[in-house]
């Protein structure tokens, strides 16, 4: 039997709904420009666009889909809850429904498994007197986690997850989740692979997402000489091959662009060689081991890297806490 050139276009959450593999990523899309973005994807053939509240750019997402002439229907849609909101779920996800102006969404993630708590500093970045975020360090994950399966069932979400989840607090919501989380959406790419976390996730049932697949900016990863080498042994670019790498994985990909031709072209992937995979896997594991998004909360988030990236501020580098 020939062996399948073709990638997946989607794949199988646990709820028995199908996602788009590759969907276009709104972090840092500026205001004024990424309502033609996603105006331009979804006239391109994206049908995946993922948001999140505190991108504070949701009413232009809204407006792009609404131009784009795609009906909301064929849109696979996703937003996420912010961390001053992991007492009031449903407060949050009512201010994005409205932003978008839809009734539903497709996924609805935990964005960290942080609680921050909202004080005269900031509604959304609150800070402590002394200039550290003001984080509820006694705050249970299970309740935010409760509450999104409330919306789960009110049928304003058709499915839930998590964003930013390490393996030890998976393990421990696991302790008391009714719904298995269809998602958990962390930062891959070649430079922080987290194999562990992939085998992880697709044992318990859940689909991993690749935010930052492309390193983001300034990161080291589109001029890594490697890559470069496995580009142009396939004719395709950096990009292409980064995107396809997660794919391959079996891991949706969410790269980000304001650019019409290249969101067209982050479209494009490829089956990769099992030499070509290889080489992509060990990049960090042979040095080059890098995080691009690393917020200062304040505390361990249970990534093995986390301490080697910069996040110097939390109480015990020493031995991951899971907050309960």
């Amino acid at each position: 039997m020939p062996v399948s050139t073709e990638l997946p276009s989607h794949f199988a959450l646990n709820t028995g709904a199908t996602i788009p593999a590759i969907g276009l990523g709104t972090w840092q899309a500026k205001p004024g420009e990424v309502k033609d973005a996603v105006k331009h994807a979804l006239q391109v053939g994206y049908r995946h666009i993922d948001g999140a509240l505190i991108y504070q750019n949701e009413e232009e997402v809204g407006q792009g889909i609404k131009e784009s002439g795609v009906p909301r229907e064929e849109i696979f849609l996703t937003s996420k809850l912010w961390n001053t909101y992991h007492d009031r779920a449903s407060e949050c996800l009512e201010q994005t429904l409205k932003a978008l102006d839809t009734p539903y969404l497709d996924l609805y993630l935990i964005h960290w498994p942080v609680r921050l708590v909202a004080n005269e500093t900031s509604q959304l970045f609150p800070l402590n007197p002394d200039g550290s975020r003001a984080t509820d360090r006694n705050w249970d994950q299970a309740e935010t986690w409760r509450q999104m399966e409330a919306l789960l069932e009110s049928g304003k979400v058709k499915a839930i997850g998590v964003s930013n989840w390490s393996i030890p607090y998976l393990e421990k919501l696991s302790q008391t989740w009714k719904t298995v989380p269809a998602v958990n959406q962390v930062e891959l790419h070649p430079l922080n692979p987290q194999h562990d976390l992939v085998e992880y996730c697709r044992d318990k049932g859940i689909l991993l997402e690749a935010y930052c697949p492309l390193g983001s900016t300034n990161s080291p990863l589109l001029k890594d000489e490697d890559l470069l080498r496995i580009a142009k042994k396939n004719n395709v670019t950096p990009a292409t091959v980064l995107i396809s790498y997660q794919v391959n994985r079996g891991i949706v990909v969410l790269p980000k662009s304001v650019t019409a031709s290249r969101i067209t072209d982050n479209l494009k992937t490829i089956k990769l060689s099992d030499e070509d995979m290889k080489t992509l896997n060990e990049m960090a594991a042979n040095g080059k081991q890098q995080r691009v998004n690393t917020p200062l909360f304040g505390w361990d988030l249970g990534f093995h890297d986390w301490y080697g990236v910069g996040n110097k501020d939390a109480p015990n580098p020493e031995a991951v806490t899971v907050r309960s």
